[in-house]
């Protein structure tokens, strides 16, 4: 669940994204799993799912190897975008917790490298990396 103030926006890199609202300081936990707020599925509960859902799911859901199970938040966390470019990331994820790597400001953008939480994101959804700004 978020923990910080956020709102959505246009993205600077794909969208809609993932704005702060709030000023948030440097080491600021900004987001942690919740079993009892965002949801995990299996995947052969992800296989009763139509194809319509699973494309949704598996556009917003991320793999979470501990659990071995796809995870789907609850809140506007699943708006948080990937950034290609390293200097762009204010974000530190991990597979149950985010946390800010600098001072992110009133508007700016939360951005994160998906490969630190979920390395299998981009094949899941057959996005070629090399379009990613």
């Amino acid at each position: 669940m978020i923990l910080v103030k956020t709102k959505l926006g246009k993205s600077i890199k794909h969208g809609i994204g993932l704005l702060a609202d709030q000023f948030i300081p440097k080491g600021t936990i900004t987001w942690e799993y919740h079993p009892l707020f965002d949801s995990a599925f299996t995947d052969e509960e992800i296989n009763q799912m139509s194809e319509p859902a699973k494309k949704q799911f598996f556009h917003y859901a991320y793999f979470d190897k501990d659990l071995d199970k796809h995870v789907l938040c609850f809140d506007d966390q699943r708006f948080i975008n990937h950034s290609a470019k390293k200097e762009d990331i204010n974000i530190q994820s991990f597979t149950r917790k985010d946390i800010a790597l600098k001072d992110i400001h009133l508007g700016e953008e939360l951005l994160c490298d998906y490969d630190q939480f979920d390395n299998t994101y981009f094949d899941r959804i057959n996005l070629d990396r090399s379009n990613l700004i």
